[in-house]
């Protein structure tokens, strides 16, 4: 039996390894991308040997590993420049973890060891996966640092929050190697059918403040709006993710912008609408919200009997449809416990979307809160594809590949405009 091929099979990966705690992750990522089929070099910073050792990654690698600038390697071609043949062997360059510093003298142009030449000298991919303490991240030397290193086109995995070698918790924690590689899987796909497309996807469960501490709510996990996200993102588009969920894209296609009220999230989806060509309304925005939230925390022994006057929120979907530019394809949702199919046939009706995917939440087939889901989309031009019951990973695509037939049906949504 033939063996299926790995996401990086005959790619060829450098991996950058830095001085931080995290590199200890590094082993995880030659492993995972060997066993997937990449060919594996390395290169570490000084600071690097501290916590990890060359010996080690040189047998899991299975190449020589490179500490220095004028080192000879005769598995490379060229002149004993390792950082030039490096950088013209790479199809993508992994900078695990990257640490202030060298984020810093990335920015600035700095070579002065291997691993930062090799850096300037490279036209290939370069992923980076931060790891600093949260003071270190959120100081404006590194915010600007990273902010023209995105600009010069490279691209970022993390950090995210969590624990940190200090033992506090917060925003610096390098992203987990799962994702780094799936991040670096998607830098090396060829474009998809929806490059050059921008699509704008909204998720999770928006909240409503009652107090400083309560909100009304329901529970939605944000977690098919993610998935759509990442499937548009893989296809080559560019995705704005608006969201109310925790949950963060691997993809760094994806850009996330995380509100809690409806309001918030209506603000958000319009400032990206113009540029926009494909909507995923997949976010459960709460119907209704407290018309006067207290300023400060109710108690039960204070308020014996609480009432609240609720009243309804902005309407997220109509706003949308309401802005949206000649050419841009609106796609709804609607959560049902009942009446599924007529429910949604009406919202698609009074709403006027181009298609509405209809998911019932009730039962053991609930779409809401779970890993699966299943539905009906409903077409503006009347037909009506049953999506059976799957994990919403597959749901997404189904979803992706009806949202894109629409935009191929459009004449010139996916050719120059």
């Amino acid at each position: 039996m033939a063996q299926e091929k790995g996401r990086f099979t005959d790619s060829r990966v450098v991996l950058h390894v830095c001085g931080g705690i995290a590199a200890v992750k590094v082993p995880e990522l030659i492993s995972s991308l060997r066993k997937e089929g990449a060919e594996v070099r390395v290169a570490l910073t000084s600071a690097a040997t501290s916590f990890i050792s060359p010996l080690s990654l040189r047998a899991l690698a299975g190449h020589p590993v490179h500490l220095g600038l004028l080192e000879v390697d005769d598995t490379l071609e060229g002149a004993g420049m390792p950082h030039l043949e490096l950088a013209g062997w790479a199809d993508i360059h992994l900078v695990v973890p990257a640490t202030a510093s060298t984020l810093a003298r990335m920015a600035a142009g700095i070579a002065d060891d291997v691993v930062t030449s090799t850096l300037l000298a490279t036209t290939a991919p370069v992923l980076v996966a931060p790891a600093m303490e949260t003071n270190m991240w959120e100081h404006p030397a590194t915010r600007v640092n990273c902010a023209l290193l995105a600009q010069r086109g490279v691209h970022f995995v993390g950090p995210v929050s969590g624990r940190l070698a200090s033992g506090k918790e917060g925003e610096g924690r390098m992203a987990e190697p799962a994702a780094i590689l799936a991040a670096a899987a998607f830098l090396l796909v060829e474009p998809g059918p929806l490059a050059g497309v921008e699509v704008l996807v909204t998720s999770g469960g928006t909240r409503e403040a009652v107090d400083p501490v309560r909100y009304l709510g329901n529970r939605s996990s944000g977690r098919m709006g993610l998935c759509l996200a990442e499937e548009a993102a893989w296809r080559g588009a560019s995705v704005h993710l608006v969201t109310a969920a925790d949950l963060s894209p691997s993809s760094p296609a994806v850009a996330v912008a995380r509100v809690e009220t409806a309001e918030q999230m209506r603000d958000a989806a319009l400032t990206v609408l113009p540029k926009v060509r494909l909507v995923l309304m997949a976010a459960a925005v709460a119907d209704y919200k407290v018309a006067r939230p207290a300023r400060s925390k109710l108690h039960r022994g204070d308020v014996p009997q609480l009432r609240l006057d609720l009243v309804p929120t902005v309407d997220v979907l109509a706003a949308i449809l309401d802005k949206r530019r000649p050419g841009c394809l609106v796609v709804g949702f609607a959560a049902e416990t009942e009446d599924v199919r007529e429910r949604g046939l009406a919202k698609l009706a009074r709403k006027g979307c181009d298609m509405l995917v209809a998911n019932p939440v009730f039962g053991d087939h609930s779409a809401m809160g779970g890993d699966s889901a299943e539905g009906i989309a409903l077409m503006a031009d009347g037909r009506e594809i049953s999506l059976p019951w799957a994990s919403k990973e597959e749901v997404a695509k189904r979803i992706i590949d009806l949202a894109q037939g629409l935009l191929e049906l459009d004449q010139g949504v996916l050719g120059p405009e």
